[in-house]
């Protein structure tokens, strides 16, 4: 196989080490679908990201293919270990030891932000897809998360925080991203990036003359 993938579950310690991974230099692209860790970093919740989520390919320059898997939930254990302030939100038990809680447009501008200042820093090639039906099984249409005018904040906040470029691309699809369609559109981008790097490193011949 051309690629052999390494799958990293996004609960605060996999996130961390799939930076070290990238860090080492033994990963040479990623496709980082599920960003969900960023949620818990900045409301505190239970599987946080560290300050330096997206350090590493900042670091390294090699290739990356983003998204925004999950980031309309925050994890916390029982429902009574949510904070007080945060009673009155909506929530939801994916089961007895995990609580969910749905961020609001607010929350998911200011992650926006936070993301979208951190792909500014990358010099590698950077696709980052942004599905406009949701961004997780819980926020589609007639399930308890869905909320399109959440989702249209963190879209908003991420097409105006990001410095687009030739290099540096993001792309709004009109798909869920639970979609097989969106998960093909990951890996054309990431083969696309591939291709490319590919050419730059090519040898330049001379032509016959």
């Amino acid at each position: 196989a051309e690629w052999e993938p390494l799958v990293f579950h996004a609960t605060g310690t996999g996130g961390r080490a799939m930076e070290k991974l990238i860090e080492s230099g033994l990963v040479g692209a990623v496709i980082d679908i599920s960003t969900t860790e960023v949620c818990d970093l900045m409301m505190g919740g239970l599987l946080p990201a560290t300050e330096d989520r997206f350090g590493a390919v900042i670091r390294t320059r090699i290739p990356y293919v983003g998204s925004v898997g999950a980031l309309d939930m925050v994890n916390f254990a029982a429902p009574e270990t949510v904070p007080e302030r945060y009673r009155g939100r909506r929530l939801y038990a994916h089961n007895p030891q995990i609580t969910l809680m749905r961020t609001t447009p607010d929350e998911n501008a200011r992650m926006g932000r936070w993301i979208g200042e951190r792909l500014n820093q990358m010099d590698g090639p950077v696709r980052f897809l942004i599905p406009e039906r949701g961004v997780s099984a819980l926020d589609a249409a007639g399930q308890p998360f869905h909320d399109p005018a959440a989702d249209a904040a963190l879209t908003e906040a991420l097409v105006q925080t990001v410095r687009a470029t030739p290099n540096r691309q993001i792309l709004r699809l009109p798909l869920h991203i639970n979609d097989p369609a969106f998960a093909a559109a990951l890996v054309q981008q990431f083969r696309a990036l591939h291709a490319g790097r590919r050419r730059e490193r090519a040898p330049h011949r001379q032509g016959a003359s």
